[in-house]
């Protein structure tokens, strides 16, 4: 191939045509569209990323890797979280009580969980009360509540808390629920107001009082895992099929999904911008060609090849549509700088916990958009590029 035929026209069909500026305007446009429409798809991608992790982080904070429960008549006791812990020296226990609870407060109530915990096992997995309690540990009747729950019964550390239980005691002729009154000793923050309104931690043998639970028996217990879907299994073996080892993702999978769902939807619907720029490419290349009809009958009746009339024209798309692919990722990433540095769109705070926008490109969404593109821009131009080799030599010279 003629290498120097192919960079002659490539230069001639870029310069502005002054008889046919259509044309040219319609090249520039198919960059500008690339362009965008690239920069649009990454900084989604971004976006949805950073809230769908940013979601992730909070959801998790009080949702544990691994959770472990009893089945049958099996039970959960010291000598098996010790057995544990010495078996996975790698992993954090905390082993708990938990219990269906009615918080009441200022002629309010709210419904939540409260459970039972060893202070120090829980404070070496759980960040958020950690954070709480400090070097506090947990004791008598003590109990910890999440800020939105101090909130709405206008409580402040020290202050009491009624808690209602779910099991009943005889009064007279009659059963009423089971009350407890505990001391706020601490309040938390885990960044979801769902977790603030309906999770409480006390100490567990205080619990097992209320509850009438023998010393040294848990309901289940929660686990640490940096790799959980590993250790998932790994645990389960050993446990045998005596026990339940089930991981956080499992009780929301619908959610995760529906999220992953709603990225793909949106995938698909931006990666429809560069489709619909890619055809001005197709359109200003197929009016080079019937423009330049009888330019290209000449050059293949002086010996051209229509695989270099062809590379010429594929060439020409391509770079127009590369171009615009480049410049639309130095685009996005300046578009990603101007968010994460300055407060251009300002979030409220307390919802999510900072007011500039989360940004998260993962590599292989970058990848699979520049990928798109550029498979969108080869059929593009591969197109045009194919017919200007089917111009009729003979026809064409004699009529044109």
């Amino acid at each position: 191939m003629k290498k120097s035929l192919v960079r002659f026209l490539l230069f001639k069909y870029l310069r502005f045509d002054r008889d046919q500026p259509f044309i040219s305007i319609s090249m520039i446009l198919a960059f500008l569209g690339v362009c965008v429409g690239l920069c649009v798809l990454l900084v989604a991608m971004a976006i949805m990323n950073g809230f769908s992790k940013d979601f992730k982080e909070r959801f998790f904070v009080m949702n544990y890797p691994l959770t472990i429960v009893p089945k049958f008549y099996e039970r959960i006791d010291d000598e098996l979280v010790d057995t544990l812990k010495n078996s996975f020296t790698n992993l954090s226990f905390s082993p708990y009580i938990s219990t269906q609870v009615i918080s009441r407060g200022d002629g309010k109530f709210e419904g939540g969980i409260l459970f039972g915990i060893n202070s120090q096992d829980e404070k070496n997995m759980n960040k958020v009360l950690k954070e709480a309690l400090k070097d506090k540990e947990l004791k008598n009747f003590e109990i910890v509540v999440g800020s939105s729950l101090m909130k709405e019964f206008a409580l402040k550390e020290k202050d009491k808390l009624t808690v209602i239980f779910s099991n009943f005691n005889p009064n007279g002729l009659s059963l009423i629920p089971q009350s407890k009154r505990f001391d706020i000793e601490a309040n938390f923050t885990s960044g979801l107001s769902f977790y603030d309104k309906a999770f409480l931690y006390a100490d567990v043998n205080a619990l097992r009082k209320v509850l009438g639970i023998r010393d040294g028996i848990y309901n289940g217990v929660h686990v640490y895992s940096n790799d959980a879907m590993n250790d998932l299994n790994k645990i389960q073996s050993f446990l045998g099929d005596n026990f339940i080892v089930y991981g956080w993702w499992e009780d929301n999978a619908n959610l995760f999904s529906a999220l992953e769902l709603e990225k793909r939807a949106l995938f698909i619907v931006l990666m429809l911008i560069i489709l619909v720029a890619s055809l001005n490419i197709v359109s200003s290349l197929l009016m080079i060609v019937m423009n330049r009809r009888s330019e290209i009958a000449l050059l293949l009746a002086l010996g051209a090849s229509k695989k270099e009339i062809r590379s010429s024209f594929f060439t020409l798309g391509s770079l127009v549509g590369i171009s615009g692919i480049i410049a639309g990722i130095i685009l996005a990433f300046f578009a990603m700088w101007l968010l994460r540095t300055f407060d251009i769109i300002s979030l409220p705070a307390d919802v999510y916990g900072s007011s500039k926008v989360p940004l998260d490109l993962s590599l292989m969404d970058f990848c699979l958009t520049v990928f798109g593109a550029l498979v969108i821009v080869a059929l593009s131009s591969y197109y045009p590029a194919r017919k200007a080799t089917q111009v009729d030599v003979l026809d064409t010279l004699r009529n044109e």
